[in-house]
Protein backbone atom coordinates (compact mmCIF):
# COMPACT_ATOMS: atom_id res chain seq x y z
CA UNK A 1 0.00 0.00 0.00
CA UNK A 2 2.81 2.33 0.91
CA UNK A 3 4.62 1.49 -2.35
CA UNK A 4 1.49 2.40 -4.34
CA UNK A 5 1.27 5.77 -2.62
CA UNK A 6 4.95 6.44 -3.28
CA UNK A 7 4.48 5.56 -6.96
CA UNK A 8 1.45 7.87 -7.22
CA UNK A 9 3.44 10.67 -5.61
CA UNK A 10 6.33 10.15 -8.06
CA UNK A 11 3.94 10.13 -11.03
CA UNK A 12 2.32 13.36 -9.79
CA UNK A 13 5.71 15.03 -9.34
CA UNK A 14 6.72 13.91 -12.83
CA UNK A 15 3.54 15.43 -14.30
CA UNK A 16 4.13 18.70 -12.48
CA UNK A 17 7.75 18.81 -13.68
CA UNK A 18 6.78 17.98 -17.24
CA UNK A 19 4.19 20.79 -17.27
CA UNK A 20 6.46 23.27 -15.46
CA UNK A 21 9.34 23.04 -17.94
CA UNK A 22 7.26 24.06 -21.04
CA UNK A 23 5.60 26.79 -18.98
CA UNK A 24 8.84 28.41 -17.80
CA UNK A 25 10.44 27.84 -21.22
CA UNK A 26 7.56 29.63 -22.95
CA UNK A 27 7.85 32.64 -20.64
CA UNK A 28 11.64 32.71 -21.14
CA UNK A 29 11.13 32.52 -24.91
CA UNK A 30 8.87 35.61 -24.93
CA UNK A 31 11.46 37.53 -22.91
CA UNK A 32 14.22 36.38 -25.28
CA UNK A 33 12.37 37.81 -28.29
CA UNK A 34 11.60 40.91 -26.20
CA UNK A 35 15.39 41.24 -25.73
CA UNK A 36 15.94 40.97 -29.49
CA UNK A 37 13.27 43.65 -29.89
CA UNK A 38 15.13 45.86 -27.42
CA UNK A 39 18.43 45.36 -29.29
CA UNK A 40 16.78 46.08 -32.65
CA UNK A 41 15.31 49.28 -31.19
CA UNK A 42 18.88 50.50 -30.53
CA UNK A 43 19.69 50.40 -34.26
CA UNK A 44 19.47 53.81 -36.02
CA UNK A 45 16.16 54.03 -37.84
CA UNK A 46 14.50 51.49 -35.56
CA UNK A 47 15.24 53.62 -32.49
CA UNK A 48 12.16 55.74 -33.26
CA UNK A 49 9.96 52.66 -33.75
CA UNK A 50 10.49 51.45 -30.18
CA UNK A 51 11.06 48.17 -28.38
CA UNK A 52 7.41 47.11 -28.43
CA UNK A 53 6.89 47.34 -32.20
CA UNK A 54 10.33 45.81 -32.91
CA UNK A 55 9.56 42.81 -30.69
CA UNK A 56 6.19 42.25 -32.40
CA UNK A 57 7.87 42.41 -35.83
CA UNK A 58 10.40 39.75 -34.75
CA UNK A 59 7.66 37.56 -33.21
CA UNK A 60 5.55 37.72 -36.37
CA UNK A 61 8.60 36.94 -38.53
CA UNK A 62 9.48 33.96 -36.29
CA UNK A 63 5.95 32.58 -36.67
CA UNK A 64 6.14 32.76 -40.48
CA UNK A 65 9.56 31.07 -40.69
CA UNK A 66 9.48 28.50 -37.88
CA UNK A 67 5.78 28.21 -37.07
CA UNK A 68 4.18 28.46 -33.64
CA UNK A 69 6.28 26.79 -30.89
CA UNK A 70 3.54 24.41 -29.71
CA UNK A 71 5.77 22.66 -27.15
CA UNK A 72 5.93 25.79 -25.00
CA UNK A 73 2.42 27.14 -25.68
CA UNK A 74 1.46 27.23 -21.97
CA UNK A 75 4.27 29.68 -21.11
CA UNK A 76 3.61 31.86 -24.15
CA UNK A 77 -0.10 31.99 -23.24
CA UNK A 78 0.85 33.00 -19.68
CA UNK A 79 2.91 35.91 -21.02
CA UNK A 80 0.21 37.07 -23.45
CA UNK A 81 -2.55 36.99 -20.82
CA UNK A 82 -1.24 37.15 -17.23
CA UNK A 83 1.83 39.28 -17.82
CA UNK A 84 -0.29 41.58 -19.97
CA UNK A 85 -2.68 42.23 -17.10
CA UNK A 86 0.22 42.71 -14.67
CA UNK A 87 1.78 45.26 -17.04
CA UNK A 88 -1.48 47.22 -17.21
CA UNK A 89 -1.74 47.21 -13.40
CA UNK A 90 1.82 48.53 -13.07
CA UNK A 91 1.08 51.03 -15.86
CA UNK A 92 -1.24 52.70 -13.33
CA UNK A 93 1.81 54.15 -11.59
CA UNK A 94 2.34 56.39 -14.62
CA UNK A 95 -0.99 58.10 -13.98
CA UNK A 96 -0.83 60.92 -11.46
CA UNK A 97 -4.53 61.30 -10.61
CA UNK A 98 -3.91 64.27 -8.33
CA UNK A 99 -2.23 66.24 -11.13
CA UNK A 100 -5.00 65.42 -13.60
CA UNK A 101 -7.80 66.42 -11.21
CA UNK A 102 -6.18 69.63 -9.96
CA UNK A 103 -4.45 70.97 -13.05
CA UNK A 104 -5.93 69.16 -16.03
CA UNK A 105 -9.72 69.40 -15.71
CA UNK A 106 -9.96 71.71 -18.71
CA UNK A 107 -7.79 69.36 -20.72
CA UNK A 108 -9.89 66.42 -19.53
CA UNK A 109 -12.95 67.77 -21.36
CA UNK A 110 -10.96 68.04 -24.59
CA UNK A 111 -9.49 64.59 -23.97
CA UNK A 112 -12.98 63.11 -23.70
CA UNK A 113 -13.97 64.77 -26.98
CA UNK A 114 -10.83 63.41 -28.64
CA UNK A 115 -11.60 59.85 -27.52
CA UNK A 116 -15.21 59.95 -28.76
CA UNK A 117 -14.11 61.54 -32.05
CA UNK A 118 -11.33 59.00 -32.70
CA UNK A 119 -13.42 55.91 -31.94
CA UNK A 120 -16.51 56.92 -33.92
CA UNK A 121 -14.61 58.30 -36.92
CA UNK A 122 -12.43 55.16 -37.16
CA UNK A 123 -15.51 52.92 -36.98
CA UNK A 124 -17.35 55.08 -39.55
CA UNK A 125 -14.48 55.03 -42.07
CA UNK A 126 -13.98 51.30 -41.44
CA UNK A 127 -17.63 50.66 -42.35
CA UNK A 128 -17.24 52.57 -45.61
CA UNK A 129 -14.09 50.59 -46.44
CA UNK A 130 -15.64 47.32 -45.23
CA UNK A 131 -12.62 46.86 -42.96
CA UNK A 132 -12.26 44.29 -40.19
CA UNK A 133 -14.55 45.50 -37.38
CA UNK A 134 -12.57 44.31 -34.37
CA UNK A 135 -9.19 45.60 -35.54
CA UNK A 136 -10.78 48.94 -36.52
CA UNK A 137 -12.43 49.30 -33.11
CA UNK A 138 -9.18 48.47 -31.30
CA UNK A 139 -7.31 51.00 -33.44
CA UNK A 140 -9.97 53.63 -32.72
CA UNK A 141 -9.52 53.05 -28.98
CA UNK A 142 -5.72 53.07 -29.28
CA UNK A 143 -5.78 56.31 -31.30
CA UNK A 144 -8.20 58.03 -28.93
CA UNK A 145 -6.79 56.91 -25.59
CA UNK A 146 -3.22 55.69 -25.10
CA UNK A 147 -2.05 53.36 -27.81
CA UNK A 148 -0.98 49.80 -27.00
CA UNK A 149 -1.94 49.98 -23.31
CA UNK A 150 -5.52 50.96 -24.20
CA UNK A 151 -5.78 48.21 -26.80
CA UNK A 152 -4.44 45.68 -24.30
CA UNK A 153 -6.95 46.85 -21.68
CA UNK A 154 -10.09 46.70 -23.85
CA UNK A 155 -9.17 43.57 -25.86
CA UNK A 156 -10.25 41.03 -23.21
CA UNK A 157 -13.49 42.95 -22.58
CA UNK A 158 -14.31 43.00 -26.31
CA UNK A 159 -13.23 39.34 -26.59
CA UNK A 160 -10.70 40.14 -29.28
CA UNK A 161 -8.53 37.20 -30.33
CA UNK A 162 -4.75 37.35 -29.88
CA UNK A 163 -4.04 37.89 -33.57
CA UNK A 164 -6.32 40.94 -33.88
CA UNK A 165 -4.87 42.42 -30.70
CA UNK A 166 -1.28 41.94 -31.88
CA UNK A 167 -2.01 43.38 -35.33
CA UNK A 168 -3.64 46.44 -33.74
CA UNK A 169 -0.76 47.02 -31.31
CA UNK A 170 1.81 46.74 -34.11
CA UNK A 171 -0.06 49.23 -36.29
CA UNK A 172 -0.61 51.75 -33.49
CA UNK A 173 3.06 51.67 -32.49
CA UNK A 174 4.34 52.17 -36.03
CA UNK A 175 1.83 54.84 -37.12
CA UNK A 176 2.17 56.69 -33.82
CA UNK A 177 5.93 56.86 -34.30
CA UNK A 178 5.53 58.35 -37.78
CA UNK A 179 3.18 61.02 -36.43
CA UNK A 180 5.47 61.84 -33.49
CA UNK A 181 8.42 62.40 -35.85
CA UNK A 182 6.21 64.51 -38.14
CA UNK A 183 5.23 66.69 -35.16
CA UNK A 184 8.88 67.37 -34.29
CA UNK A 185 9.52 68.41 -37.91
CA UNK A 186 6.48 70.71 -37.91
CA UNK A 187 7.30 72.33 -34.56
CA UNK A 188 9.62 75.10 -35.91
CA UNK A 189 7.13 76.24 -38.58
CA UNK A 190 3.88 76.16 -36.59
CA UNK A 191 2.59 79.44 -35.08
CA UNK A 192 2.08 77.82 -31.66
CA UNK A 193 3.57 78.73 -28.30
CA UNK A 194 5.44 76.00 -26.41
CA UNK A 195 2.41 75.44 -24.15
CA UNK A 196 -0.08 75.26 -27.03
CA UNK A 197 2.19 72.92 -28.97
CA UNK A 198 2.44 70.72 -25.87
CA UNK A 199 -1.35 70.59 -25.52
CA UNK A 200 -1.70 69.78 -29.22
CA UNK A 201 0.75 66.90 -28.92
CA UNK A 202 -0.78 65.58 -25.70
CA UNK A 203 -4.39 65.46 -26.90
CA UNK A 204 -3.70 64.05 -30.37
CA UNK A 205 -0.75 61.62 -30.35
CA UNK A 206 -1.12 57.92 -29.66
CA UNK A 207 1.30 56.65 -26.95
CA UNK A 208 2.87 58.37 -23.94
CA UNK A 209 6.25 57.65 -25.57
CA UNK A 210 5.07 59.40 -28.76
CA UNK A 211 3.95 62.43 -26.75
CA UNK A 212 7.32 62.53 -24.95
CA UNK A 213 9.18 62.34 -28.29
CA UNK A 214 7.10 65.06 -29.92
CA UNK A 215 6.85 67.29 -26.84
CA UNK A 216 10.60 67.46 -26.14
CA UNK A 217 11.32 70.22 -28.74
CA UNK A 218 8.85 72.49 -26.89
CA UNK A 219 11.11 72.62 -23.84
CA UNK A 220 10.40 71.64 -20.25
CA UNK A 221 7.10 73.52 -19.88
CA UNK A 222 5.76 72.36 -23.24
CA UNK A 223 6.67 68.74 -22.49
CA UNK A 224 5.10 68.92 -19.03
CA UNK A 225 1.74 70.15 -20.35
CA UNK A 226 1.89 67.60 -23.19
CA UNK A 227 2.27 64.75 -20.71
CA UNK A 228 -0.46 66.22 -18.51
CA UNK A 229 -2.88 66.27 -21.47
CA UNK A 230 -1.91 62.70 -22.29
CA UNK A 231 -2.43 61.55 -18.69
CA UNK A 232 -6.00 62.83 -18.91
CA UNK A 233 -6.64 60.40 -21.77
CA UNK A 234 -5.08 57.57 -19.75
CA UNK A 235 -7.36 58.51 -16.83
CA UNK A 236 -10.41 58.16 -19.11
CA UNK A 237 -9.40 54.61 -20.05
CA UNK A 238 -11.11 53.27 -16.91
CA UNK A 239 -14.62 54.66 -17.54
CA UNK A 240 -14.27 53.71 -21.22
CA UNK A 241 -13.58 50.08 -20.26
CA UNK A 242 -16.67 49.99 -18.07
CA UNK A 243 -18.76 51.44 -20.91
CA UNK A 244 -17.52 48.65 -23.19
CA UNK A 245 -18.27 46.08 -20.51
CA UNK A 246 -21.86 47.37 -20.24
CA UNK A 247 -22.30 47.31 -24.03
CA UNK A 248 -20.92 43.76 -24.26
CA UNK A 249 -23.30 42.57 -21.52
CA UNK A 250 -26.25 44.19 -23.29
CA UNK A 251 -25.20 42.64 -26.59
CA UNK A 252 -25.02 39.20 -24.96
CA UNK A 253 -28.50 39.68 -23.49
CA UNK A 254 -29.96 40.78 -26.84
CA UNK A 255 -28.42 37.80 -28.63
CA UNK A 256 -29.52 35.52 -25.76
CA UNK A 257 -25.92 34.41 -25.51
CA UNK A 258 -24.71 32.56 -22.44
CA UNK A 259 -21.19 33.94 -22.81
CA UNK A 260 -20.35 35.98 -19.75
CA UNK A 261 -18.42 39.22 -19.85
CA UNK A 262 -15.54 38.76 -17.46
CA UNK A 263 -15.13 41.61 -14.98
CA UNK A 264 -11.82 43.37 -15.73
CA UNK A 265 -10.26 43.03 -12.28
CA UNK A 266 -6.94 44.24 -13.64
CA UNK A 267 -8.55 47.69 -14.05
CA UNK A 268 -9.18 47.77 -10.32
CA UNK A 269 -5.48 47.02 -9.92
CA UNK A 270 -4.72 49.83 -12.37
CA UNK A 271 -6.80 52.25 -10.30
CA UNK A 272 -5.29 51.09 -7.00
CA UNK A 273 -1.77 51.54 -8.35
CA UNK A 274 -2.71 54.98 -9.71
CA UNK A 275 -3.99 56.06 -6.30
CA UNK A 276 -0.99 54.48 -4.58
CA UNK A 277 1.43 56.26 -6.91
CA UNK A 278 -0.41 59.59 -6.66
CA UNK A 279 -0.98 59.82 -2.91
CA UNK A 280 1.34 57.35 -1.14
CA UNK A 281 4.59 56.95 -3.07
CA UNK A 282 6.74 60.01 -2.56
CA UNK A 283 4.45 61.19 0.27
CA UNK A 284 4.03 58.59 3.02
CA UNK A 285 6.61 56.29 1.44
CA UNK A 286 9.76 57.98 0.15
CA UNK A 287 10.88 56.59 -3.20
CA UNK A 288 13.77 57.55 -5.44
CA UNK A 289 13.53 58.49 -9.09
CA UNK A 290 15.77 55.52 -9.88
CA UNK A 291 13.29 53.13 -8.28
CA UNK A 292 10.37 54.57 -10.25
CA UNK A 293 12.42 54.39 -13.46
CA UNK A 294 13.19 50.75 -12.63
CA UNK A 295 9.50 49.94 -12.20
CA UNK A 296 8.70 51.71 -15.48
CA UNK A 297 11.38 49.67 -17.25
CA UNK A 298 10.04 46.43 -15.74
CA UNK A 299 6.52 47.37 -16.90
CA UNK A 300 7.82 47.92 -20.43
CA UNK A 301 9.50 44.50 -20.43
CA UNK A 302 6.37 42.76 -19.15
CA UNK A 303 4.26 44.50 -21.80
CA UNK A 304 6.80 43.67 -24.52
CA UNK A 305 6.92 39.97 -23.52
CA UNK A 306 3.11 39.90 -23.56
CA UNK A 307 3.05 41.43 -27.03
CA UNK A 308 5.54 38.81 -28.23
CA UNK A 309 3.07 36.16 -27.07
CA UNK A 310 0.34 37.86 -29.08
CA UNK A 311 2.59 38.40 -32.10
CA UNK A 312 3.36 34.69 -32.33
CA UNK A 313 -0.32 34.14 -33.14
CA UNK A 314 -0.24 36.39 -36.21
CA UNK A 315 -0.41 34.84 -39.66
CA UNK A 316 1.21 37.02 -42.32
CA UNK A 317 -1.43 36.00 -44.85
CA UNK A 318 -4.17 37.21 -42.50
CA UNK A 319 -2.15 40.35 -41.79
CA UNK A 320 -2.25 41.29 -45.47
CA UNK A 321 -5.96 40.63 -45.80
CA UNK A 322 -7.11 42.06 -42.45
CA UNK A 323 -4.76 44.94 -41.63
CA UNK A 324 -4.66 47.20 -44.69
CA UNK A 325 -8.16 48.70 -44.55
CA UNK A 326 -8.13 49.27 -40.74
CA UNK A 327 -4.70 50.88 -41.19
CA UNK A 328 -6.16 53.28 -43.79
CA UNK A 329 -9.12 54.06 -41.51
CA UNK A 330 -6.82 54.74 -38.57
CA UNK A 331 -4.44 56.84 -40.71
CA UNK A 332 -7.29 59.08 -41.91
CA UNK A 333 -8.61 59.38 -38.34
CA UNK A 334 -5.16 60.31 -37.01
CA UNK A 335 -4.77 63.06 -39.61
CA UNK A 336 -8.27 64.42 -38.88
CA UNK A 337 -7.58 64.24 -35.14
CA UNK A 338 -4.35 66.21 -35.51
CA UNK A 339 -6.17 68.91 -37.51
CA UNK A 340 -9.10 69.05 -35.05
CA UNK A 341 -6.76 69.18 -32.03
CA UNK A 342 -4.78 71.99 -33.66
CA UNK A 343 -7.89 74.18 -33.90
CA UNK A 344 -9.21 73.46 -30.38
CA UNK A 345 -5.92 74.23 -28.62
Amino acid sequence: MQNVQVKKKLVQQKKETSSFIPWISGIAFTFLIALFGYLLAQVPGFDHVGQLACAIIIAVAYRQVFGYPEAIRSGIAFSSKRLLRLAIILYGLKLNIDMVLHEGLGLLVRDAGVIVFAIFLTIGIAKLLKADKMISLLLGVGTGVCGAAAIAAVAPILKSDDEDTAISVGIIALVGTVFAIAYTLLRPILPLSAIDYGIWSGISLHEIAHVALAGAPAGQDGLAVALLAKLGRVFLLVPLCFIFMYLMKRKSAENQSEAKVEFPWFLIGFLVMSLFGSYVLGHSIPVSTGTMDGIATMTTWFLTAAMVGLGLNVSLRDLRTKALKPLIAMGITSICLSILAYFIV
